[in-house]
This record gives C-alpha cells, sequence and structure tokens, in this order.
C-alpha cells in the first residue's frame, strides 16, 4: 500500500525534518515504500538544510537528514500528498486556513496519533539547547511509530 506524509512546522528547520527523518527510518525499517516529505509554513529557510543541532540528533540515532532542505507548504501539497500532518495546533490551523477546497489531504496533529498525547504540540526546540533536540527525537520517534501503526 503507497501512502503518502507531509510534516509541517514553521519553518521546516527543526521539527518537520526530525519527523521526516524518523519516518523515513521507520518506514525503510519496515521495508514500506511511502512517499514523505517535509515543510513549513513560512520561507524563512526555504533552500537551508536543517539546524545543525537537529542533524546532530538524528545522526546520533543513526538518522541522517543532511541532505533534507526547508520549503515552504505550497498550494499543490494538499493535493499531492495523503497525509499532512502538523506538528501543532497553530500550525494545524494555519493548514485549515489555507487548504484548498477540493483538497484531498487528510490533516491531523501530530501527537493526535498517540494514545493519551492527543491534542498536544511537539515543542519546538529551536530557541534552546541540545536537550531540546533530544525531547523532539524522542517525541517524532513516537509520533512516527504511531502514526505508522494506524496507516
Amino acid at each position: 500500500m503507497s501512502v503518502s506524509i507531509l510534516f509541517v512546522c514553521l519553518g521546516n528547520i527543526c521539527r518537520s525534518p526530525l519527523a521526516e527523518g524518523a519516518m523515513r527510518a521507520l518506514a525503510d525499517g519496515k521495508g514500506l515504500d511511502w512517499t514523505i516529505d517535509s515543510a513549513g509554513t513560512g520561507p524563512w529557510h526555504i533552500g537551508e538544510p536543517p539546524d545543525p543541532r537537529a542533524m546532530r540528533v538524528a545522526a546520533d540515532n543513526g538518522v541522517d537528514i543532511s541532505e533534507q532542505r526547508a520549503r515552504q507548504i505550497q498550494r499543490e501539497d494538499f493535493h499531492a500528498f495523503d497525509h499532512i500532518v502538523a506538528l501543532d495546533a497553530q500550525i494545524l490551523a494555519h493548514l485549515h486556513s489555507s487548504m484548498p477546497d477540493d483538497a484531498s489531504a487528510a490533516l491531523s496533529l501530530f501527537f493526535d496519533h498517540v494514545e493519551g498525547r492527543e491534542g498536544g504540540d511537539v515543542a519546538d526546540p529551536y530557541y534552546g539547547g541540545e536537550e531540546g533536540f533530544a525531547v523532539t527525537w524522542a517525541d517524532v520517534n513516537a509520533g512516527a511509530e504511531a502514526l505508522a501503526a494506524k496507516l
């Protein structure tokens, strides 16, 4: 079964690249041929690699996200992906307000897929230190596992 998932945060350099990396690693490990990508709602980092702290925590856990490049979500993404997953409620609200009427993607909040964490936000580690990226890595892995189990 082919599945396509787009993870979305603000700038596409911290949370969503980590979610993309975690889900790619999980899908590869299970032999799933899924399309997995990430994007941001804002244009601030278009074309940039993930935050060095994000790349480091992913690499420390055996996942290379260094080839990813930030991009902004586009109108066509709402048609190209089966699932668009927001990393926090503010992003989900933005996606709902910008979603075309004829969109085919299902929108969801990342933690709504994790039992006991419904309605929660994946904390943005950008303004903190390395420890915040470790927490985010653990969170996106838990979410990836739960989302993969549902799909």
